[in-house]
């Protein structure tokens, strides 16, 4: 990402995080507001498996012949230990995702509870001859990487919020070089052993067609606060004063959305109290989308046909 312009400013995560980002014009989701699981349609779930547990350190918790769900932690009792954070369902032949991408998935991120597991997870990758992409956002500090059928993943630790920079309202991020040689310091001391305890889905990122079209669902309808719009072809959404749990681009503008034949993101979940989930499906028909019960939950389709699923918790 580029420098945003106009004078940056330190701030506590408390001062005034209410007067951050820009709210949405009726229903806004609350701080509480966190991730759930992504579930995924891949080509060969053995392949995938193999990839999601020996090069992302994902623990398997649960299989059928056709899917699967992977979680982290290596006890069971670790804080979330059985809890699915990815899902992966098999259908042969599913096509990869093109250089040029599609709509739907740009990436999915994988947030570590703290910045040495990162620096861990880099010794790990550069251990087993794994490539990799690495930026520094300012907020945050990221690797990336693509799934065998290219999907995309994104492994980050955040820095303190009281270390985030704002222009006026928007919150500053940028893509600068990571500085790979103190992150790998960070983790000296203690080996890689997979995804730790508290390690969750941190925000999910889509390549869409128009992002007017996108903030009239994502923002007005279904109630993310807008948190950086200054970025050309993108914009980033979140609740609760977060940098993003939700970024929407234009970069693959004009390519075909993922369809059925193709290995693509199927759904993600945001996890709400059970009366902000039901007031935010509310909010989401209110604004003319279809929304229906799944389960205990809704789901909802962004106008390209991503599923997004409300589940109350």
């Amino acid at each position: 990402m580029q420098e945003l312009t106009g004078q940056a400013t330190t701030a506590s995560a408390t001062s005034g995080e209410t007067a951050r980002g820009i709210a949405p014009p009726g229903f806004r989701l609350p701080a509480a507001t966190r991730l759930g699981r992504v579930r995924f349609q891949v080509a060969e779930l053995e392949r995938s498996l193999a990839y999601y547990q020996q090069v992302l350190g994902l623990r398997l918790i649960s299989r059928t012949e056709t899917d699967a769900a992977l979680g982290a932690g290596g006890a069971t009792g670790d804080d979330g230990a059985n809890t699915p954070l990815v899902e992966l369902h098999a259908r042969p032949g599913a096509a990869p995702v093109p250089q040029a991408g599609r709509l739907g998935l740009y990436h999915f991120a994988i947030l570590l509870p703290e910045r040495a597991a990162l620096g861990r997870f880099l010794t790990h990758l550069g251990s087993i001859g794994a490539r990799a992409g690495m930026s520094d956002h300012l907020v945050s500090e990221a690797i990336y990487l693509r799934d065998p059928d290219g999907l995309g993943i994104e492994v980050y630790a955040d820095r303190p919020r009281s270390a985030w920079r704002y222009d006026g309202r928007e919150i500053v991020m940028e893509t600068l070089p990571l500085n790979a040689r103190d992150l790998f310091a960070a983790g000296i001391g203690e080996e890689w052993r997979g995804m730790p305890a508290g390690t969750r889905i941190g925000h999910v990122h889509l390549h869409v067609g128009d992002l007017e079209r996108a903030a009239a669902f994502y923002h007005a309808a279904l109630g993310l606060d807008r948190t950086v719009w200054s970025y050309p072809g993108a914009l980033f959404l979140a609740a609760g004063g977060y940098h993003h749990h939700l970024g929407v681009n234009t970069w693959a503008a004009g390519a075909p959305t993922a369809g059925e034949a193709d290995a693509r993101l199927l759904s993600w979940e945001i996890d709400l109290p059970p009366e902000a989930a039901a007031a935010a499906a509310e909010s989401i028909a209110a604004a003319g989308y279809d929304v229906a019960r799944d389960g205990s939950g809704w789901i909802a389709r962004d106008p390209w046909g991503t599923a997004v699923r409300l589940v109350p918790g």
